[in-house]
């Protein structure tokens, strides 16, 4: 006998006992719960959220994605990455370039991209960029809104930057909902390599001050997971600052669940925060590496894409599990490999070595992987 059949059967019984109009009400309330739910049984909502880190586009990128016949195609860097972004209900990652319509395109120490990332963005999974970074003011005002106007019409959405007051209204903080999780994602970067804020544009920078301010405004009531996503730390680090320590911690003590990190260019640890009957409440991603760039020395030729699995119960308790999954940048084509299909393709000798250096280093770090096993 079937799920739906032995549903369908409780109902019966249910509207035999209760009456038609009663059995309505249940029906109901079974479907948008579970069966669970009628019987007083506890119900489950589960929601997956994945990060990935930096993506940049250096010029050796930009050529690198032009096809035999001239045309960028984004598809072959992507293509190892594409099951594990998509898979996710939501897929969150921090684009480190401003887009534009047309050539020139230019990389480090101002980046300006085509147009076409966007769609090979949207194509492979994303759902929502990140753009509080120190690259965003790189191409002044018309990048920022060229940016936003062009990941918007890919139905990619975006926080962290705003083209307006408006746009600053409507997503800040970013709300989105899965599976009837509500979040609510908050993004900040600590500046912008010195480039002047363009006028009428806003950027969140790290203010302690304004993030509690932000924190505070969001009415957990109608929140059950408040994400804050950081532009912080200094480039190669392995190691969180003690700024980025008392940034986190100044964070979860004020509600925030999920803190993560970018611009280090490389990977460092996660840390897990549990009650006193070993829940996962909360998590820390430090810093979450590079997702794609041209920066092939150690420790910065990878990163992580870190999945992390929301469960809401129906006592409103919100617990997480977390997964991390290594990535490295395979030449040429700068293709994404999870470590899972990296461990087993075939490359260059050089190559090899190199990812194998950047598996070890990885290992050394503590990132505490943690089985989705650990949700209660």
């Amino acid at each position: 006998m079937t799920i739906r059949v032995k549903r369908n059967l409780l109902i019966v019984a249910v509207a035999v006992l209760l009456g038609c109009s009663m059995a309505v009400v249940m029906l109901m309330q079974c479907r948008r719960h579970g069966v669970g739910a009628l019987i007083g049984l506890p119900t489950v909502r589960r929601a997956e959220i994945v990060f990935a880190g930096d993506l940049m586009q250096h010029t050796t990128q930009v050529r690198a994605a032009k096809n035999a016949q001239g045309i960028l195609d984004y598809s072959q860097s992507f293509r190892y990455v594409r099951d594990i972004l998509s898979a996710a209900d939501v897929a969150i990652v921090n684009l480190e370039t401003t887009l534009a319509p047309r050539p020139p395109y230019t990389g480090y120490p101002r980046f300006r991209s085509p147009r076409e990332l966007a769609g090979a963005m949207k194509d492979v999974g994303f759902d929502i960029a990140a753009l509080a970074n120190n690259h965003i003011c790189d191409n002044g005002r018309t990048g920022i809104e060229f940016t936003v106007s062009c990941l918007d019409s890919c139905g990619i959405a975006t926080t962290g930057a705003f083209a307006d007051s408006s746009r600053f209204a409507d997503n800040h903080p970013l709300r989105f909902e899965t599976d009837g999780i509500r979040f609510a994602l908050l993004n900040y970067t600590y500046g912008t390599n010195g480039l002047p804020i363009p006028n009428e544009t806003i950027v969140n920078l790290i203010d302690t001050a304004r993030i509690a301010a932000d924190l505070a405004d969001i009415n957990r009531n109608r929140t059950d997971c408040v994400i804050v996503f950081f532009h912080w730390g200094e480039e190669g680090m392995r190691k969180p600052t003690s700024e980025q320590r008392a940034i986190d911690t100044f964070c979860r003590e004020r509600g925030a669940d999920i803190v993560i990190g970018s611009h280090p260019h490389v990977v460092q640890p996660i840390e897990y925060h549990t009650d006193t009957d070993s829940i996962l409440r909360a998590v820390t991603v430090f810093s979450l590496g590079n997702f794609v760039s041209n920066q092939r020395w150690r420790y910065s030729d990878g990163g992580l894409i870190v999945r992390i699995r929301v469960e809401k119960r129906n006592d409103e308790s919100v617990s997480l599990a977390t997964t991390a999954i290594p990535i490295w940048v395979l030449m040429p084509g700068y293709r994404i490999l999870p470590s899972a299909v990296a461990d087993t393709m075939a490359m260059p000798p050089d190559q090899r070595r190199m990812y194998e250096q950047f598996a070890r280093d990885v290992k050394t770090q503590q990132l505490f992987y943690a089985p989705y096993s650990a949700c209660r």
